[in-house]
C-alpha cells in the first residue's frame, strides 16, 4: 500500500513538472475553494451583528440616500471613527447588488481574497531561494533533481501559505464582517507583499534568471513599487495614519537591518510615491475637514488615533501580554509552530542575510512584518483583538516556508530544525487536547447576555460544544499517530483538515444559532416597525443600543439606556407636539409595566425573544409621569 502511494505521488510530481498548466489549474481551483469556504460561503445568510457592523452599514446607506459622500452619518449624527473608503465600498455594493448583508460584507471578503491570492503569488516565486542562470548551466543530473524539488517546494509553499492566510480564526472572523479592519489588513498586507515583489526583482543580486539591470526587471520592480504606493494610499483612506506609519516602520527596519536602506530608497522613488499616496488619500481628508472643521479634526485625529495609542478608549484596556493570547488563539492551531518558524530563520546572523540575494529574503521580511505589527500595537495603550489582524499573513508566510522546507527534507529527525519541529508537534497535540477539553466547558463559562437570556441552555442543547471537542480530539489523535510514525512533515495537513471540519460543522452552525437567538428578533420587530409606523411617529429603543434597528427600519431611532429618561423625553414632547399622538417603543417586555403603564394603556405590536414592540400614546406617558411627580 505504501509503495502504491509513493508511486502515485511520484507520478503526479513528474506530471506536475512536465505540465505547468496542470499546476496552475489546480492552484486556481485551490484558491477558489479556500476563498469560497473561508470568505464567501453563507456570507450574507445571517443578519448584521450588533454593535459595530450596523454602524458601518447604516452610515454607508445614508451616503446613498443623502448623496453626501464626504461626511459619514449614523442615525442623524456624524460618524468620524473611520475614513471614507469602507463606506464608499459598501455604498457602491449597495448600488450594484442592493442594500443587504451581502453588500455590507463583500468589501471585507474581497479584500481577504485579494490578500490570499497575492500571498500565493509571492510564495510561488519567492518561497525558496532560486538559482541563477549560471548555476543552472553547471548543474549535473542530481543537481537538476534538486532544482525540481525546489520548484515543487515553492508550489507547496504557495498552497500552504494561501490556506494559512485564509483559514485562521482571526481572518475568517473579520473577513465576514462589514467593518474596516479586514479592508485595512487587505490593503496593508497587499502593499507589503507588493513592496517585497518590487524589492526582490530589483537591484544587485536579485537572484533571478535575468540580468538584474535589464529593462524587464526594472519595469517589473518599478510597477510593484507603484502598486505598493497605491495600496498604502488606500490603507490611509481606510483607517488613517496607521495605514502608512506601519508599512514605513516595517520596511525601514527591514532595510536598515540588511544595510540596503539608501539603495532601495533610490529604487522606490519616494517623492513620487508620497505624491501618489497624497493624491489618493488627501482629497477626502481636506474635504471632510473643510465641511466639518475642528469637530472632525478633534474627533478623528485626536480621539480615534492619538488617544487610542496613548490612552484607554472605550474601556479597551488589556495587559502587556494580551496579543500573545490573541495570536495564540487567533492563529490557532498553527500558532504553536511560530517559535520554530522564527528560530529557523536565524535572523541574528545578519552578515549571512546580507550576503544572500534579495529573492531569498521573504522569510526575513515576514518576520519584520510580524514583529512590527505585534510590537506597535503592544506599545499602544488601547488594545483590541482586531488590531493585530494585519500580522496574520506574515505568520502564514513564516509557517508556509517552514512546512514546505521540512516537507522536502529527507533527513529523519537528525537536524536541529527537525527536532524542534517534532517538539512543536508534541505541543501541537497538547494544545489540540486543551482546546478539545475547553469546548466541553463552554456552556458553563458563558456570561449573561440580556439580548439572549437563555444563551447557556441554548448552546448546550445545540450540541456544538461536543462537536467541537470531538473534532479537535480526533485531530489530536491523528497528529499523535503521525508523530509515532515519524511522519511529522504531514502535521500541517492534519491541522488543516481539522480546522476545515471545525469551520463547517461548528463555526458555521454557531453563526446561524447566534443569529437566530440574538439578531433575528430585532430584524423581525424592525420589519414590523417599518410596516406599521405612522407618518412622523418616533421609534424609541429603551435598555438596548442596537444600531441594527436603524439599518433594518431605515429610519431614525432614539436610543435610551434607562426607562425614566425615555419617559421624561416623551412627556416633554407630549406637552409641545401631540401629532402624531403615539410613539413606538422597542424594549424588554417588562419595561413599560415597570414605568407604571397598565396593559390596557398601550398596544403590544409584537414580542420576539428578549424584545417587545409597543405603540404608546404620548398622553398616557405624560399622565403617568405627572402622577409620579405628585
Amino acid at each position: 500500500m505504501k509503495f502504491r502511494v509513493n508511486h502515485a505521488v511520484k507520478h503526479w510530481l513528474t506530471l506536475w513538472d512536465k505540465e505547468p498548466r496542470i499546476a496552475w489549474t489546480l492552484s486556481i481551483l485551490w484558491l477558489l475553494l479556500i476563498s469560497w469556504l473561508a470568505f464567501l460561503w453563507n456570507l450574507g445568510s445571517t443578519g448584521l451583528v450588533d454593535e459595530t457592523e450596523p454602524l458601518f452599514a447604516e452610515a454607508s446607506r445614508q451616503m446613498t440616500v443623502t448623496g453626501d459622500w464626504i461626511t459619514p452619518y449614523f442615525n442623524g449624527k456624524t460618524r468620524f471613527d473611520k475614513p471614507a473608503l469602507i463606506y464608499w465600498c459598501q455604498a457602491i455594493a449597495y448600488k450594484l447588488i442592493g442594500v443587504n448583508e451581502w453588500a455590507v460584507r463583500l468589501p471585507s471578503a474581497l479584500a481577504a481574497i485579494a490578500l490570499t491570492v497575492l500571498g500565493f503569488y509571492t510564495l510561488r516565486y519567492f518561497g525558496f531561494p532560486r538559482p541563477s542562470t549560471a548555476q543552472l548551466d553547471d548543474l549535473g543530473k542530481d543537481d537538476h533533481a534538486k532544482i525540481y524539488n525546489r520548484e515543487r517546494q515553492m508550489w507547496l509553499s504557495a498552497w500552504i501559505g494561501a490556506a494559512l492566510i485564509a483559514l485562521n480564526p482571526e481572518t475568517i472572523a473579520w473577513a465576514r464582517v462589514g467593518v474596516s479592519d479586514m479592508l485595512l489588513s487587505g490593503c496593508m498586507g497587499s502593499a507589503l507583499l507588493a513592496f517585497f515583489l518590487g524589492y526582490a526583482q530589483g537591484g544587485e543580486g536579485a537572484g533571478e534568471n535575468v540580468d538584474p539591470n535589464s529593462p524587464e526587471r526594472l519595469r517589473a520592480s518599478s510597477a510593484w513599487y507603484l502598486v505598493f504606493y497605491v495600496l498604502v494610499g488606500l490603507a490611509v483612506l481606510t483607517k488613517g495614519p496607521v495605514g502608512i506609519v506601519l508599512p514605513v516602520l516595517i520596511i525601514a527596519a527591514f532595510l536598515l537591518y540588511l544595510g540596503k536602506f539608501r539603495e532601495v530608497l533610490r529604487e522606490m522613488r519616494p517623492v513620487r510615491g508620497l505624491l501618489i499616496v497624497a493624491a489618493i488619500a488627501l482629497p477626502w481628508y481636506v474635504l471632510v475637514a473643510f465641511a466639518n472643521g475642528e469637530a472632525y479634526i478633534n474627533s478623528f485625529f485626536g480621539y480615534h488615533n492619538l488617544e487610542r495609542f496613548t490612552g484607554v478608549v472605550n474601556g479597551h484596556r488589556a495587559p502587556w501580554y494580551f496579543y500573545f493570547l490573541v495570536v495564540l488563539l487567533g492563529f490557532a492551531p498553527w500558532s504553536i509552530y511560530l517559535p520554530v518558524a522564527i528560530q529557523r530563520l536565524r535572523f541574528w546572523q545578519q552578515n549571512s542575510w546580507r550576503d544572500q540575494p534579495r529573492s531569498t529574503h521573504l522569510g526575513l521580511f515576514a518576520l519584520f512584518w510580524f514583529a512590527g505589527v505585534f510590537g506597535f500595537f503592544t506599545i499602544a495603550v488601547t488594545k483590541l483583538p482586531s488590531y493585530v489582524l494585519p500580522l496574520m499573513p506574515a505568520a502564514a508566510i513564516l509557517l508556509a516556508l517552514l512546512f514546505s522546507s521540512e516537507f522536502f527534507n529527507n533527513s529523519k529527525l537528525k537536524t536541529q530544525n527537525s527536532k524542534l519541529l517534532l517538539l512543536s508537534g508534541i505541543f501541537n497535540v497538547l494544545f489540540l487536547l486543551l482546546i478539545a477539553g475547553a469546548f466541553l466547558y463552554i456552556p458553563q463559562v458563558l456570561g449573561y447576555d440580556p439580548a439572549v437570556p437563555n444563551l447557556r441552555p441554548l448552546v448546550q442543547q445545540s450540541g456544538l460544544p461536543l462537536k467541537g471537542s470531538l473534532i479537535w480530539g480526533l485531530t489530536a489523535v491523528a497528529a499523535t499517530l503521525l508523530l509515532i510514525k515519524s511522519q511529522w512533515r504531514w502535521l500541517w495537513s492534519v491541522n488543516l483538515i481539522g480546522f476545515v471540519a471545525f469551520v463547517i460543522f461548528v463555526i458555521t452552525p454557531a453563526y446561524f444559532l447566534m443569529d437566530q437567538a440574538r439578531q433575528l428578533p430585532l430584524r423581525q420587530l424592525s420589519a414590523i416597525a417599518a410596516q406599521v409606523a405612522q407618518p412622523g411617529e418616533e421609534l424609541i429603543m429603551i435598555g438596548f443600543t442596537k444600531p441594527s434597528v436603524a439599518f433594518y427600519t431605515k429610519r431614525y431611532v432614539n436610543y435610551f439606556d434607562q426607562a425614566p429618561d425615555a419617559m421624561k423625553y416623551i412627556k416633554a414632547i407630549a406637552t409641545t407636539d401631540l401629532n402624531p399622538p403615539t410613539s413606538l417603543i422597542l424594549s424588554k417586555p417588562k419595561i413599560l409595566p415597570e414605568a407604571g403603564l397598565q396593559p390596557n394603556e398601550y398596544r403590544n405590536l409584537g414580542q420576539v425573544g428578549a424584545y417587545q414592540l409597543s405603540r404608546v400614546p404620548k398622553q398616557v406617558i405624560a399622565r403617568t409621569q405627572l402622577s409620579k411627580q405628585r
